[in-house]
């Protein structure tokens, strides 16, 4: 089996070593993973410049290793297109620094690393240390190579990936959950530098959505200790709204050719 690691923290990072420790005797590991801190980039590609990578020799032993001076998404993209020696039968991106919840995964590097894999067709999971100040992925590592035979022997839905967010400490419990609502307050900082001029540091507390269902979703399971799994399928489609849609160009005259 060939499993493809990638993360956003970059290829340096504890959480990316932890991974591939924990994934050690599954099959062939093949790294590509940025060559600095990613975080955030979402699933940017890089278009207007060319890629450079430098092969890396990492702590723990792999087949091969690559920095990418591009994003999370560059990075399986290339190795899929490129880099590997055949296809990977899997793609495992993390362990990130810090969560992974709600509508994060849309801002998220490491998440984005997955779908790349979903979008080129191999099953996929992302996974995370839902804490900044932890340092201690064992858990999460642990997890992940209790799961990894089972997506591989149960399959995953076509264009769907798993997001697993991992709490600090022992978990309660393990959750199949759905995303949470999620957005962020006090986001920019206004500072002036001493030539006068203002600048932003973007930053913000992440403000939790909460309803009456929010037992059933990854910042629930994370607010009570546990491992939260949810599958996430790349059609954003709202097909409930099709139809409502639908109805208002009903009305609209034809347009003229």
């Amino acid at each position: 089996m060939r499993i493809l690691v990638s993360n956003d923290d970059g290829i340096h990072a504890a959480g990316l070593k932890a991974l591939i420790q924990s994934l050690k005797g599954l099959g062939e590991i093949f790294v590509a993973a940025p060559d600095r801190e990613r975080s955030a980039t979402g699933h940017g590609i890089t278009v207007d410049r060319p890629l450079r990578i430098k092969t890396v020799r990492m702590p723990v032993e792999v087949a091969h290793a690559w920095a990418v001076d591009g994003t999370p998404a560059d990075c399986v993209k290339l190795a899929v297109d490129d880099l590997l020696p055949a296809p990977p039968d899997l793609v495992v991106a993390g362990i990130n620094q810090g969560p992974n919840l709600g509508t994060d995964v849309l801002y998220s590097g490491t998440v984005s690393a997955a779908i790349e894999g979903v979008i080129n067709g191999f099953p996929a999971l992302a996974v995370s240390l839902a804490s900044y100040d932890s340092r201690d992925f064992s858990i999460a590592g642990r997890f992940v190579r209790e799961i990894v035979p089972l997506i591989l022997k149960n399959k995953l839905p076509r264009n769907t990936l798993l997001n697993i967010n991992v709490p600090p400490g022992p978990p309660r419990g393990r959750r199949i959950t759905r995303l949470g609502s999620r957005r962020y307050v006090n986001i920019f900082h206004k500072r002036t530098d001493p030539r006068g001029r203002v600048y932003y540091w973007m930053a913000g507390e992440p403000l939790d959505l909460i309803d009456e269902n929010n037992c059933d979703t990854d910042v629930g399971a994370i607010n009570e200790q546990c491992i939260s799994i949810t599958p996430i399928q790349l059609d954003l489609t709202d097909y409930h709204a099709l139809d409502r849609v639908r109805d208002w160009l009903t009305n609209l005259p034809e347009a003229e050719e």
